[in-house]
């Protein structure tokens, strides 16, 4: 196991020197099995590290959890990291381990397999390390390793946790995505019909054909916004300038107008307050404006959605503050905390009314990230709702230094 000459004391008691007896049930592992520090020698005479030292270290430190077990299911030897992933659990081999060195035993086969780890309590580390948060999931790869008449199995351990979950998340994309397309198409399909049917009355080929197109580009605004969301989400770092909040306010309720007159909703803004921020002016342009279409969206007729800003600071870092605050139907509070999921919609009925992708909140979250900042909610179901999104404050300009801090 190390390129020392004379085994040590820690070589025999890992080991052993009496014979083993077979056994089918799992045995408790013994503390020496344990890598320790002081299994081999470390250093030369002359203070450099051997080259057992350099790999023991190794091994004790690695992210991957390494086990070594014998055909008669003891373990004689493991890391740290084997405890943590459950590759070894509460001084026994985990069973599904056990069950693959079987097979590698009997094949001659590498054996790579997934399983869940149990619950550790880690009670009986001797490093004193404190121990990190369980895997859910467990890559495993088991190798044979031999030499005269020893056998051993070498059982190597990632956390696939990430990875698992990422697959996941990507499953219940794929399926949201599939389940939101229908709507549009099926709803495209069954009104083309009814255009065809109707090709003799001029007024109801006139209604069709309005529905037509207004599924037609809800379906636009929902792929859009997917390919917007798919790049915030895959990492993609536009490159930052400062972008003048005063002049992103005003174009975002510009671009909202029209919306809010059909809606008969009045939009109203605070005074300019001369300051910028860090980041992509057409991504935020983007998140300010779905703010505003969603409070339009969820707000009574002649009533008012108001727009305001302010620097506030968080952990040190100035932060430019912008609210969007509505008088709608408000937020349960069971609700709040899903809104801003993917295609997760407060009221599924007038989301298909106005034509809501269920999309835009997960966009501004994405956005928030992108930049640093957050988006926080604070909503009283019929009260109304705001969402505040916070951006670092861009600290290049003039202004900045100027800009009163609440």
């Amino acid at each position: 196991m190390t390129d020392v000459s004379a085994p040590t004391p820690a070589d025999t008691e890992v080991f052993g020197t009496d014979a083993p007896v077979p056994t089918d049930r799992p045995r408790e592992v013994s503390e020496a099995a344990a890598l320790r520090v002081t299994d081999v020698a470390s250093v030369t005479a002359d203070g450099r590290m051997t080259k057992a030292g350099l790999l023991s270290l190794i091994v004790r430190h690695t992210e991957v959890g390494v086990a070594v077990v014998d055909s008669y299911r003891d373990v004689v030897l493991y890391n740290h990291r084997a405890i943590e992933l459950g590759i070894v659990n509460d001084r026994l081999l985990a069973d599904p381990v056990w069950e693959a060195v079987v097979s590698v035993l009997e094949t001659d086969e590498d054996e790579r397999f997934d399983f869940v780890p149990p619950i550790s309590a880690l009670g009986f580390l001797a490093t004193g390390r404190s121990s990190r948060r369980g895997a859910e999931s467990v890559r495993c790869l088991a190798r044979l390793v031999a030499q005269d008449d020893e056998e051993y199995v070498v059982i190597y351990g990632t956390d696939d946790t990430e990875n698992i979950r990422v697959e996941a998340t990507r499953r219940d994309f794929v399926a949201n995505v599939s389940h939101e397309l229908k709507t549009p198409v099926g709803a495209i399909s069954l009104l083309a019909e009814a255009l065809l049917e109707s090709a003799d009355d001029a007024d109801s080929v006139r209604h069709f054909g309005h529905r037509v197109v207004a599924e037609a580009g809800r379906m636009g605004r929902m792929v859009s916004e997917l390919i917007a969301l798919s790049r915030l989400e895959g990492g993609e770092t536009p490159e930052f300038t400062a972008v003048d909040v005063d002049q992103l306010v005003e174009d975002a309720v510009e671009g909202a107008a029209v919306n809010a007159e059909a809606a008969a909703i009045t939009l109203r803004c605070d005074d300019k307050v001369g300051i910028s921020v860090h980041g992509d002016r057409m991504l935020l342009l983007t998140a300010l404006s779905n703010l505003l279409v969603n409070a339009i969206a969820y707000s009574p007729a002649n009533t008012t959605v108001s727009l305001s800003r302010r620097v506030t600071v968080a952990d040190g870092v100035p932060m430019v503050a912008i609210a969007v605050t509505d008088r709608g139907i408000g937020i349960q509070p069971s609700d709040q905390q899903r809104v801003f999921e993917r295609f997760f919609r407060v009221d599924k009925a007038r989301s298909r009314h106005t034509g809501g992708t269920g999309l835009g909140l997960a966009i501004v979250k994405h956005v928030a990230a992108t930049h640093h900042g957050n988006i926080n909610l604070w909503s009283q179901p019929g009260t109304g709702s705001t969402f505040t999104l916070s951006i670092p404050q861009d600290l290049g300009t003039d202004d900045a230094a100027q800009t009163q801090i609440a």
